[in-house]
């Protein structure tokens, strides 16, 4: 498959909020908005879309419209994930998982992004060689 962009629409209370939220801790810029539908994408890559649609508006899948989103969660990758954590502290956002090395190679956190979006932020680290012989992989 070739495709050009890669995006995802949220379904938002407020998209502009959301829009803006994005644009302020993650360095996306709003493009479009047009009270219902709000359209970012980020300076450094360019074919990242990342949109709010109001949750109950009829552009919306009919299955879903009017819920609220659950289960999803948006994965940052970064060269130095201290920093960015500091950073995001220093902000106020609402960390939910503090920062950790996981065994399988990442170090991450996540955050309570808007509309009930989890945004993670994560940097690769080696593994584990005792994880790794665990669990089949060296």
């Amino acid at each position: 498959m070739q495709f050009t962009l890669v995006g995802m629409a949220v379904a938002a209370e407020d998209p502009a909020r959301s829009a803006a939220w994005f644009s302020a801790h993650f360095g996306f810029k709003v493009g479009i908005d047009l009270g219902w539908y709000a359209n970012t994408q980020h300076p450094e890559h360019a074919n990242l879309s990342l949109d709010f649609v109001q949750r109950d508006h009829e552009s919306w899948p009919a299955a879903t419209r009017g819920k609220a989103v659950v289960g999803t969660l948006l994965a940052f990758l970064v060269e130095d994930v201290d920093a960015e954590y500091e950073r995001l502290g220093t902000a106020g956002l609402e960390v939910v998982l503090p920062l950790v090395t996981e065994p399988w190679g990442q170090r991450r956190f996540q955050v309570a992004g808007p509309d009930g979006l989890l945004v993670e932020v994560l940097q690769t680290v080696a593994p584990d060689p005792q994880w790794l012989a665990d669990n089949g992989l060296a």
